[in-house]
Parts: structure tokens; sequence; C-alpha cells
């Protein structure tokens, strides 16, 4: 008879507040998802279900996001989101798991790791930003303080595209929810940091995979070529969800590789 693996929603003390975590399932190596910006743990609904069947499951709210507070100033750096990471990881006991991050949530997982190697066994990236130049950064902040609404709509329209209906309505309504300054403060953090030197500080096993919205000049597969990549076509930004069986497979077949000690290669066609 198969059961239903216990589900533990709960807060837990962050740097900057109470953060919520989804945590469920038991076995194997744990797996901590971390969601993009304006995102939360729904984002990852599928592949918590999937993966609870074997093995431990995280997810968790980064700051002002979803169920957990928002600092009391203006601290959205990718160095201190990824330190919610860490509390997290501290106090639900995860001496070492496998970390998976979505867009701002990559960034995020790549500060983590780059700054604890000896706590991640696998890296994930999905759909997450490489390093944009100084001058592209500048150019892209002038314009988003100059007309936030059109400049914005603009960049969530092109990541959106290809999106299911229920993708997009719940995306959609994630945005809504971000204040202003908090979203550019998050945009200007992801510009500030360097995943590059941070990817460069984890020597374990890594994965990239993207989708075509991704695949720009300062794209991360092309800023690092020798870390194993994946394209995912015939979706929005947002892979995972609209595309959650797919996704579980590069999932299934990256920790598969973990759990047995082979190297992290391109997956066969």
């Amino acid at each position: 008879m198969t059961t239903t693996p216990e589900l533990l929603q709960e807060q837990v003390a962050g740097p900057a507040g109470s953060l919520h975590v989804d945590d469920g399932g038991s076995g194997g190596l744990p797996v901590v998802f971390v969601h993009s910006f304006s995102g939360s743990t729904a984002h990852w609904s599928a592949q918590l279900a999937h993966l609870r069947e074997a093995r431990r499951a995280v997810a968790l709210d980064l700051r002002g996001h979803g169920g957990s507070e928002p600092p009391a100033g203006d601290d959205y750096s990718i160095e201190s989101m990824a330190g919610d990471v860490g509390a997290v990881a501290d106090e639900l006991g995860l001496e070492r798991f496998v970390l998976v991050g979505h867009s701002l949530g990559g960034a995020v997982a790549s500060a983590y790791a780059g700054a604890h190697p000896e706590r991640v066994a696998g890296l994930l990236l999905v759909g997450a930003p490489g390093k944009t130049p100084a001058k592209d950064a500048k150019e892209i902040m002038t314009a988003i303080k100059g007309d936030y609404e059109k400049v914005t709509e603009g960049y969530w329209k092109q990541l959106l595209a290809g999106a299911q209906p229920e993708v997009l309505e719940q995306v959609r309504r994630d945005m809504a929810k971000v204040p202003r300054e908090a979203a550019v403060a998050m945009i200007r953090a992801t510009f500030e940091f360097d995943p590059l030197l941070a990817l460069r500080a984890y020597p374990g096993p890594k994965l990239v995979v993207y989708t075509p919205h991704g695949d720009t000049p300062n794209a991360l597969h092309k800023q690092l070529p020798d870390v194993p990549h994946e394209l995912v076509t015939g979706t929005s930004h947002w892979l995972q969800m609209d595309k959650p069986d797919d996704f579980n497979r590069i999932l299934d077949w990256f920790l598969a590789a973990l759990d047995q000690g082979r190297g992290v290669t391109p997956r066969p066609a």
C-alpha cells in the first residue's frame, strides 16, 4: 500500500524575518527548491509531489515572497537571500543537500553553493541569469526608473510567451503582489551579483537548464560553456510549471547521477 508522505508547512526564523517552508518526504539526498522573482513554494508543487514518493523535498519562500516576511529595509541582495536558504537548511537539519534554483532563485542558489560548497551535493540551475555587463545593467535600470510599468511589462510579457493558461494566470497574480520598491531592489541586486564567481567557487556537480527566452549573448550556459546544459523548448520561462513531466525527467536524471556517483554530462538525445 502506498502511503502519502507527511507534509509540514511551517515558519522558521530567517536573517530578516520569518520564512515559510514546505517540507515533506523522506529518504535519499534531500532536495531544496528556490523559486524565481515573485514566486513561492507553489511554483515547485509538481516537483515536490514527484520527489516525495522516494526522498525528502523542501521548498522555501524567499524574504518578501509568499508566506515569508519582507526585510525591514530593502535588503534583497542575492547574498542576503542566500542567507535565507542557509537559515532553512540549518533549522531543518540539512547537512548536505541538492539545491535547485529557478531564475532569481538560481542566482540565490549559486551564491549559497559558492559560499558553502561542502553542503551542496549538486546544483541544478533553471533559467538562471548570467552576468549582465555593467553598461547594459545601467541602461536597463535607468529605463525602469523612467517608466517602471512599461519596461517591466515588456520584460514579463516576453518571458511569459508560451506559458500554459493556468501558469500565465498564476505568475501574473504572483507578480502583482510584489511592491514596486522591492521589485526594483531585486532587479538591481540581480545585476550587481556575479554568478560566475560564485559558480567557480563551487566545484561540485552542476547542470544548467534553459529555455529560448534565456538564450541571449549573456546567457549563463554561454558564459560557462564547460558546465553541462540542456535546452527545453515549447514553454515559457517557467518551464517546471509549463512542462512538469519533462522537467521532472531532467531532475530525475540529475539526481540519479548524484546518487550513483557518476559525473554529470549532457543527457543522451
